[in-house]
């Protein structure tokens, strides 16, 4: 007999998280965010996993494709979907370095994506927990299960090196 997604879901939430498996995808998310901080964008990586197998992947990218929308679970969920051939991510974990935004927690509800597992917290913008959690409202027809710290320092030192970085070049644009 086949399980209904419902069914499908209650069994993903009865799982305990492996750490170990958490802790390599989330490395494999912090290879994106280098991505991106070579580029001289906020590092922000993010990987989708399906059935053990990397599925998407995507890092920041706003100010070098000049769109609000190049955030890396935007890009990681469009080649998810591309790899599927659906826009229905069901059975799929996102990991992400950063707590995602508004945006990036409304296109991870609206593609159903079943979990998802962030580095660090982010106090001034995260829809993961931090100022809303838009991953776990009831009100939505879907949510998430939802694993937050998975390599937190790894995750919190790469931003906050990237930003004192940042603030030094702007400070003395010459030093350079």
């Amino acid at each position: 007999m086949e399980m209904s997604a419902r069914e499908i879901k209650a069994a993903m939430r009865q799982q305990e998280p492996d750490p170990k498996q958490d802790a390599y995808f989330m490395k494999e998310a912090l290879k994106q965010a280098k991505k991106a901080m070579a580029l001289g964008e906020v590092p922000i990586g993010c990987v989708i996993v399906y059935q053990g197998k990397i599925i998407g992947r995507g890092y920041n990218r706003r100010n070098t494709d000049k769109t609000a929308l190049s955030h890396a679970e935007i890009t990681a969920i469009k080649k998810a979907t591309s790899y599927m051939k659906d826009w229905r991510l069901e059975d799929c974990t996102l990991y992400v370095t950063l707590e995602p935004c508004q945006m990036c927690s409304g296109a991870i509800i609206q593609s159903r994506i079943t979990r998802v597992v962030m580095g660090t917290m982010n106090p001034k913008a995260g829809c993961g927990g931090s100022i809303l959690n838009l991953l776990e409202m009831p009100e939505f027809n879907h949510q998430a299960f939802v694993t937050r710290g998975v390599l937190e320092e790894e995750c919190s030192l790469l931003l906050k090196t990237f930003f004192k970085d940042l603030r030094r070049r702007l400070k003395n644009p010459l030093a350079e």
